[in-house]
Order: structure tokens, then sequence, then C-alpha cells
């Protein structure tokens, strides 16, 4: 045992060794200073494999962390349970692969602990999916209406609408421009068509729900399309992309969204919704703030997709990899989400078992199809895949 008091007596590391980091656990609460950091300095200057114990030296185990005196490890063994450090895009260059180690806690310890965070997992999304009955026919299973598409983007309507169908909604219509008909009833007999004009006219009781957003545009149409729902419409929505934007352009019609409804942006629509955020924390933060403000959900896309719930309640996905960072993955997300509350399930349960499903589907995909080879109709393809894992041993 060698005890350091001066830089000038750190051991030399040669890049072939490995090194065991267990200078700091999951206790810290403030940036390492004077011989603490340069001892980390040191170790990460010297290039060997680094393996971290519970998490890095100088990381934080509940909020993004200065990077200045911070472990950069390869692999990291932490203890027990997935700390909240690893759920952060600014900390994932320091963590490397992490290793969740079962260090014998009482099975009953984690319930008996409170926290607003929770990593939806598949034993959780289980307890959520709901086996169809022999009974049932497609009335039971509702009737989802995505509004969707322009001229140029109608590729975003026809992935979302056959999300929506294969998330199980017994029916899907799909809104969308009069001249693109061809496209829609040639790639998706399965679904009914009607155009932006009929939006005047809409029997709005024949609609379990409605998917509102892809490929619709900002300009005056959309516009049009957006407030003509939520001016008729009381039943939960899901929200994204364009009508996102079109909210973004006018903050006023948030207060007018129906309670329940689900709102998934990715960053840069969550920036325009609701302003620059310093770090992911903070982003999580003023998701929550507005999920509660609104009684919406908000879910944030992207590597362990963050939802925000009105209760005030922050679950972290499970599923998913870097494959899926294509365009058209939020379009299928969109449908998937629309369909399972076509199904009657609740807007929170909807955004947990969407989210899993979206992301445990592009697991599948991408073992066949690698992830830079990941197309958004990929994840579509593999959603019964998905289902088949959720549903067995119900």
């Amino acid at each position: 045992v060698h005890f350091i008091q001066h830089p000038d007596f750190f051991p030399e590391i040669d890049k072939n060794n490995i090194v065991i980091d267990a200078l700091f656990g999951s206790g810290l609460n403030r940036p390492l200073l004077g011989l603490a950091a340069s001892m980390i300095q040191h170790i990460n200057a010297a290039g060997a494999t680094v393996i971290a114990i519970d998490l890095p030296s100088g990381m934080f185990s509940d909020k993004p962390t200065y990077p200045e005196a911070l472990i950069k490890a390869e692999h990291t063994l932490t203890f027990q349970t997935l700390k909240l450090c690893f759920l952060f895009p600014e900390n994932e260059p320091f963590f490397g692969d992490v290793h969740v180690l079962d260090i014998g806690l009482h099975p009953g310890y984690l319930s008996t602990v409170n926290s607003v965070y929770t990593l939806a997992n598949v034993q959780l999304i289980k307890k959520i999916y709901k086996p169809r009955k022999r009974f049932s026919h497609k009335g039971t299973y509702g009737h989802a209406l995505i509004i969707a598409g322009e001229k140029g983007k109608m590729g975003a309507a026809v992935m979302c609408a056959k999300a929506c169908l294969r998330a199980g909604a017994g029916l899907v219509s799909a809104m969308i421009p009069e001249d693109q008909f061809n496209i829609i009833q040639t790639a998706l007999p399965e679904a009914m068509a009607m155009t932006h004009n009929d939006i005047e006219t809409v029997e709005w009781t024949k609609y379990t729900t409605i998917g509102i957003g892809p490929g619709i545009g900002t300009e005056k149409e959309g516009a049009t399309l957006l407030q003509n729902v939520l001016s008729h419409f009381n039943n939960a929505i899901v929200i994204d992309a364009d009508a996102l934007n079109i909210l973004s352009a006018n903050q006023a019609l948030l207060a007018e969204l129906p309670p329940g409804s689900i709102l998934s942006p990715h960053p840069k629509e969550f920036e325009r919704l609701f302003g620059k955020t310093a770090n992911h924390l903070e982003k999580i933060q003023v998701a929550r703030s507005n999920a509660q403000k609104f009684f919406v959900y908000i879910i944030l896309k992207g590597y362990n997709s963050v939802l925000a719930c009105p209760d005030g309640e922050i679950y972290f996905n499970s599923t998913g990899n870097p494959g899926m960072a294509t365009g058209g993955s939020g379009d299928v997300l969109t449908g998937i989400l629309t369909g399972l509350l076509a199904q009657g399930y609740s807007s929170k349960e909807t955004c947990l078992m969407g989210m899993f499903l979206h992301g445990l589907a592009a697991d599948i995909g991408v073992q066949t199809v690698s992830q830079e080879a990941l197309l958004a109709g990929d994840i579509t393809e593999n959603l019964g895949k998905a289902f088949l894992s959720v549903s067995s041993s119900v």
C-alpha cells in the first residue's frame, strides 16, 4: 500500500496496465480539486484501460458532472441498480460499458426508497400489456385518425399510419392532401383515407384518438388542422413533428391541449417549445414542470428516452440503440403511440409501452441489419416480434 501525498509520488502507469478506479464513490457532492484531481488527470493521461468501481471517480451519482477531474473508464462495475448518472448523455464519454452487479441487497429494499425516477424495464411493461380477448372485433381496439403528410412528405404519413396499424389499432384513417391519395392507398391498403379539406366536416365522435403532426408542414394549412383538432376533440391525442412546431409558434394553444395528451419532441422541437436548457437534467426538470402545468405527457426522444408525467414521475426507457437516429423513426413512434392509445391503454401506459416496443423493435432489427443500416421501416417490421417478446410468459 502506497500513501500518496504529492504528485511527485504518483506511480508510473503503462498503457498496457489495467487500472482499478475505486478512489471515490456515489457519495461525492462537489468537484474534485487538488491532489485527487491531479491523480485523476494522471490516470487519464496514461491511456491505460480503466475499470471503475460503482461509478468513475469524480462523477456525481445524480446529475451531470464537470469533466475537468473525472476518470474516463472503459468499464464501470456498478452495484445493484443503474445509477441516474449513467442516463445523462453528458456523462457518456466517462463511464464506458456499464455492468450492474448484484451485491445481495434485500429484494424488498428498493420498494422502500422514494424516488420520482423509474427505469421502465420488461417486468414493468409485462404488467401493462393487455392480451387480446377471444370475443373481440375491430371496434374493440379503437379507431385512430392520423393527420399527416403534405407533398414531398408523404413518407411520414405512410410510416405513421402503418406503425399505428402494427401497434394494434382496430381501424386507422389517414387524413392527407387530396392529391396524395394514390400514395397512401397504394402503400397501405389497410388504412382508410380522407382529405385535409375534410377537417371542417369531421365526425369527431367516430375516433378514439388522433395522432397529428408528421409531415403536415407549419404553414397555414397545418395550423388550421391542429386548431380544428384542439377545438373539437376532447380525448387525449398524440402530437409530434410539425404540430409541435406549430405549438411553439402559438404558445397559447398549449393550454388547449386535451388532458392526458402526449407530446414527443426531439431535442430541437423541445427547445423551440420550452426554451434552451444547460444540460439533460435541467431539460428533464423543465419537461416535468410543463407536464404538470399542462397535464400532458412529454416524451424526450433519445437514447434512454425520458417520460415526464403530470403526476411528477419520471421514467427512463430501457430499450433502443443509436441505429434509431434515422429519419422517420419519430413518425413510427407517433403511430405506435396513437395505436396503443386507441386500444384503451391509459396515456401513461401508452407512453411506457410505446417507448419500450419502439426501442425493442429496433434492438431486434439491428441484429440482422446493423445499427448503421437500420431504417425507420425496419422498426415497424419488427414490431410484431417485439410484441411477442413482451407477451411471452404474461
